[in-house]
Order: structure tokens, then C-alpha cells, then sequence
């Protein structure tokens, strides 16, 4: 079969060493002669997968003993909960930045738990900017946001000097560039978006932070516990921490700073031709637009099944916009190759040409 393009937004795209690694170990992981996802937790083997998936994470993003790694199951969307039962204190108020439907609900699981204050939003006009100059109040109990907003095609590159802990989902560009992981106190992401499959997310945390809330917490929705019991408490997510560890070891063999002149490069080649092509225009702020999740539409909507079948025939898969935004959408994440982007583009130019 030819390559097939892979622009989801996720589950996305994972580096071919980490598909073959997997592979292997679902026939027979690490010499024990069983499969990964039969054999034990608990065994010598695979707790060695998570402790190096571990020290992968510390390691790429430079943390020092100040931090805490753990891998969590629910997803992104679980911490949305968690974050405010762990960090805020009732009565007491978190400052949230709204830039997408992920951050608008994670504004509204933390209604639940205390007083929520939104320093600024851009849903005025359709999440298509990241808001700026806005005031972080001193008195929050901590400031979260949202690096990259995958439905919306956002990105953060630039964050704010906070007065209190800041708090960032990093679920679509984590470890896609460098970052400066001392500015936060806590960092969390899916894996399924830039680094494994669906089933695990990552949360990185201050141990300072541990300590702040004093309200009774569930045994399964405390960090304290997941992190005294090294991601073990409960079974985890075992398949999807193994294909983590070998993304996060394709990654560190890559480098960050290599990696962001990677996505750079991608990135710049499709916002070209989107500003190039008659027949397309780009939706987001150009100060804005997001490395990862290229979203554009097409100036006559009436073509857009017409290119979709276009689409299909060079084996581009994974470009309609979300639901809730329609258009196109090309999430172009760190295992995404630069061929893979030039035969989007190749494909836009063909279209252009067919109409002229």
C-alpha cells in the first residue's frame, strides 16, 4: 500500500520506531515470552518502562528534584477536575485564560470546586487569537492556560511572568519545542496528540504545589497518591506508557531544539502556500497560528467535497476541520514528515490549477 498522509489531530501520527517497538512487545515484550499487554504491572520489566519513561520526561524537559513526573489515566480532560479538587481551596479563586473549547471547560469544572476568574478570552472573535496584556491577579491561588488549541489552530509561544503557580495543557505541542518548565508549576498533556497513543497523560507538578489545598480529596483523584505509588496506585495504562517510552526516546535522539526547526519548517511551507493560493485562506491570527494545527478554509465552500475527494486520491487523511469549526484542518505533529506536508501542498496547487 502507498503512504498514507496522516494529519489527524488525534489520536495522531507516532515515529515508526515506536510502532515497530510495539509490535514486537505485543508478541513478545522484553524476553518473557508474553505479550505486553498480558503480562504483570507489577513485574521487573515493565516497571522499568515507566521509570524510564520517567527520567525521559525529566529529562527533555530539564526539570530538576523540585518536580514530580506521573503518568495518569482519564485524559486531559480528567485533570480539568483534579486540578482545581488538588490546588483550589473553596472560597478561594483561579485565574483562567479561555482560548478554546478545552480551556472553556476546564473554566467550567473548576466552577465546581471555587471562584473562577477569566482574565481574558477570545471567544469574541471565535477563538482566532491568543489574548494579550491581560492581568494575572496576585491574590489567584494559580493562573492556568492553554498552549495550543488544536480545534481552533492557536498556539502559545510566548507565556506570561506569573504572580502565582502557573498551570498549562500542553496537550498538542508538548515537547515540540523547547520550553522553560521552571516558569510553571504544574504541566500536563494527553499523550494521544504529540507523544503516544491514547490511554495515559503526563502530569508534571511543583511538589510545592502538593501541599496547598485542604480539602479532603478521593484516594484516586489525589496526585499525593499517584505519585507516592510511582504511577502504580492502580493498574495503568500499560500499552500506552511502552509506545510513550520510545516516542519520548525518538524525541530526545531528535532533540527539542531540533525538533522546533523541524515543525518551523513544516509549518512554514503550508502558511505559505495557504497566503499564496487563491482558492484557500488561513482563519487565525498570523502572530498566532499555531505549528501544530494548521486550520484554513476554502474561499468557495461549495469546492470543499471536491477537494476532499482530491484529497483521498493523493492519500491525505485527516484534513476535515472539527465538527465544530468545519473547513480544513492539518495537524502536523513532530513524527509528521516534511514529503508528508509538501503532498498537501502539492495537492492545494493542483486544485488551484484545475479551477483557473
Amino acid at each position: 500500500m502507498s503512504k498514507v498522509h496522516n494529519f489527524s489531530a488525534g489520536p495522531a501520527i507516532l515515529p515508526a520506531s515506536a510502532i515497530e517497538a510495539s509490535i514486537q512487545a505485543l508478541q513478545n515484550f522484553s524476553g518473557t515470552g508474553l505479550s505486553l499487554i498480558e503480562v504483570s504491572h507489577r513485574s521487573k520489566e515493565y516497571e522499568a518502562v515507566v521509570t524510564e519513561a520517567t527520567q525521559l520526561v525529566k529529562e527533555l524537559l530539564n526539570l530538576n528534584d523540585d518536580y514530580e513526573v506521573v503518568f495518569l489515566q482519564g485524559g486531559a480532560s480528567l485533570q480539568f477536575d483534579m486540578i482545581p479538587m488538588n490546588f483550589l481551596n473553596e472560597g478561594k479563586t483561579a485565574a483562567y485564560l479561555n482560548t478554546g473549547v478545552w480551556a472553556k471547560r476546564a473554566v467550567k469544572e473548576a466552577g465546581f470546586f471555587g471562584n473562577v476568574n477569566v482574565v481574558a478570552s477570545s471567544e469574541d472573535k471565535n477563538y482566532s487569537y491568543i489574548p494579550k496584556d491581560y492581568v494575572i491577579p496576585a491574590d489567584a491561588e494559580y493562573f492556568h492556560c492553554t498552549s495550543n488549541n488544536t480545534i481552533y489552530g492557536t498556539e502559545m509561544f510566548e507565556f506570561p511572568e506569573s504572580p502565582v503557580p502557573m498551570i498549562c495543557d500542553m496537550s498538542s505541542d508538548i515537547f515540540s519545542k523547547p520550553v522553560d518548565a521552571s516558569k510553571f508549576a504544574m504541566i500536563y498533556a494527553g499523550a494521544q496528540k504529540n507523544m503516544g497513543p491514547a490511554g495515559t497523560t503526563l502530569a508534571v507538578i511543583r511538589k510545592d504545589l502538593l501541599a496547598t489545598v485542604t480539602r479532603k480529596i478521593p484516594t484516586m483523584l489525589d496526585y499525593r497518591v499517584h505519585i507516592e505509588n510511582g504511577s502504580m496506585y492502580n493498574t495503568p495504562s500499560v500499552f500506552a506508557i511502552f509506545v510513550t517510552m520510545h516516542t519520548l526516546r525518538w524525541i530526545k535522539s531528535i532533540g527539542l531544539e531540533a525538533m522546533e526547526i523541524r515543525n518551523k519548517e513544516k509549518a512554514d511551507l503550508l502558511y505559505a502556500e495557504i497566503d499564496r493560493n487563491s482558492m484557500f485562506k488561513g482563519t487565525v491570527a498570523v502572530e498566532d497560528r499555531s505549528r501544530m494545527n494548521v486550520n484554513f478554509v476554502l474561499n468557495d465552500a461549495s469546492l470543499e467535497d471536491e477537494f476532499f475527494k482530491l484529497c483521498k486520491s493523493h492519500n491525505l487523511s485527516g484534513l476535515k476541520g472539527h465538527r465544530s469549526v468545519g473547513g480544513l484542518r492539518a495537524s502536523m505533529y513532530n513524527a509528521l514528515e516534511l514529503e508528508s506536508v509538501q503532498a498537501l501542498v502539492n495537492a492545494m496547487q493542483e486544485f488551484e490549477k484545475s479551477k483557473a
